[in-house]
């Protein structure tokens, strides 16, 4: 396939898995399920969340290929985060722990972040399931000296890569692919010419950001035209963009479906991340199920995070939601009426809205969100399959779903390794007895000790995120 065509591979989907018996979606706990707390009364709590995955990732990035030293403050350690320190350390970049500045309790620590002059190869990466690091990761390795091997979880040999590697072929970079997926080997010789590429990015926005954030550094920068269906996550890639421009790059996002970044020198960062508001959905998603108040502190004004919509869905849904200077308030009213949306550009908020939408008393419709099918496990597939088993009237559509109010009963919730079918679960159980939630700990993918922090909630004292220790990513 060139570069020019705009029909990606199909992405290859792995049949959902079945319990024991052979029934996907059977109820019977087994040893190591997480039974999903459900309140006796109305959560109200104050929860602080570690910092976004998405841009702790992108800042990582920009950070390695920058010219000197950057700080990043308050980062989010998951195990993706995690993962693509680990992989940029692989490169060649030092990657160090510094206390933050004041006396913040709960505070990580930041990162240094220091550059090496040349990206060294010979080098093998763990992708893990993270999409950024499997997507990002290639355009980077070929600026590299040397062969970088890059793999993961058998999950992720699954997700589709095809376009942007077609691309860094156009562009004269050598690699050696799966048919478009892991594993890879990218054949790194220190510069990449750089030039005009045409892609299909409509099955993940993540194509177009990996090639704009190395881009930068191509000999003549980059230019991405996009050819197909509208490219999903928008907000992404202006997340992209916007930390580009932090960066000192010149971006030009002006003309619809195509990027130019200049070639240039990347400057030194000294930023502070975001709470991540896609992890935040669950949080406050709980006040609005439970009739409680839940207060989510440093929820940004303005942000390019597609989690923000929470606030508009949330309100849809029947919560009152107050945003200020300190942070973002959501209070249940003890009504859940469903929603009619199209999640196209924040498509990660899926199983959150699915799960308020099984609980709610009206119907509700999500749309626009096909290309979610090849995420961590087809999430189309696996919300129809798990919120059918406890009862619910999911239906699965070309591009969605349709869920009608129906009477829910406990049961087991598979979460097929996707940190967030796990949260979703957790979302039904506050109102449900008797949910079982499969593999809780597949959350620390990007939130790190779930369970404590909805523990914290569901009790009321303030909760605060869980710091990881170890730079070794959890598994």
């Amino acid at each position: 396939m060139s570069p020019a065509d705009p029909s990606p591979p199909a992405p290859r989907t792995p049949d959902l898995p079945t319990d024991p018996g052979g029934h996907r979606g059977r109820s019977t706990p087994v040893p190591g399920d997480w039974s999903a707390p459900t309140p006796d009364r109305p959560v109200h709590a104050t929860v602080l969340l570690p910092g976004s995955k998405s841009l702790t990732n992108r800042y990582l990035v920009l950070a390695a290929l920058a010219g000197d030293r950057s700080r990043l403050r308050a980062p989010l350690r998951s195990r993706d985060t995690l993962l693509m320190a680990d992989a940029l350390r692989a490169l060649g970049v030092r990657i160090d722990d510094v206390d933050p500045d004041g006396d913040v309790a709960g505070s990580v620590p930041d990162w240094l972040v220091s550059p090496p002059e040349h990206l060294r190869g010979d080098v093998r990466i763990d992708c893990g399931l993270a999409g950024t690091v499997m997507r990002f990761l290639p355009a980077v390795a070929a600026l590299a000296r040397g062969p970088v091997h890059l793999d993961g979880d058998p999950q992720a040999r699954v997700r589709p890569m095809g376009p942007v590697l077609e691309s860094l072929r156009a562009l004269g970079v050598e690699l050696e692919d799966s048919d478009g997926y892991l594993p890879l080997t990218v054949h790194g010789r220190g510069s990449v010419r750089g030039g005009s590429v045409t892609m299909d990015a409509s099955s993940s926005s993540q194509f177009v950001s990996a090639l704009l954030l190395a881009g930068a550094r191509y000999d003549e920068g980059i230019t991405i035209h996009h050819r197909g269906r509208p490219v999903p996550s928008q907000p992404h890639i202006l997340m992209t963009v916007e930390t580009l421009r932090d960066a000192g790059a010149l971006v030009d996002d002006s003309e619809p479906d195509t990027w130019r970044v200049e070639p240039s020198e990347i400057n030194a960062l000294d930023v502070s991340i975001e709470p991540d508001l896609s992890n935040a959905g669950p949080f406050v998603a709980a006040a609005l199920v439970t009739g409680g108040t839940v207060r989510i502190p440093g929820w940004p004004q303005y942000t390019t995070q597609a989690g923000d919509l929470m606030r508009e869905i949330l309100d849809t849904m029947g919560a009152d939601v107050r945003l200020d200077r300190h942070g973002l308030t959501v209070i249940g009213s003890g009504e859940l009426v469903g929603i009619d949306i199209d999640l196209h550009d924040a498509a990660e908020l899926t199983p959150t809205v699915a799960a308020l939408a099984a609980l709610a008393s009206t119907p509700s419709s999500i749309r626009g969100v096909a290309h979610i099918r090849g995420h961590e496990t087809d999430r189309l597939a696996a919300l129809t399959a798990e919120l059918g088993s406890l009862g619910g009237a999911v239906t699965e559509t070309e591009d969605g779903l349709r869920i009608a109010p129906a009477p829910l009963h406990g049961g087991r919730f598979r979460t097929y390794h996707d940190h967030r079918m796990a949260t979703a679960g957790a979302i039904v159980g506050l109102r449900v007895h008797g949910v079982t939630v499969e593999d809780i700990e597949t959350t620390s993918k990007t939130l790190p000790d779930f369970p404590g922090l909805w523990a914290g909630m569901l009790s009321g004292r303030a909760s605060v995120a869980a710091l990881s220790p170890s730079e070794e990513p959890a598994r």
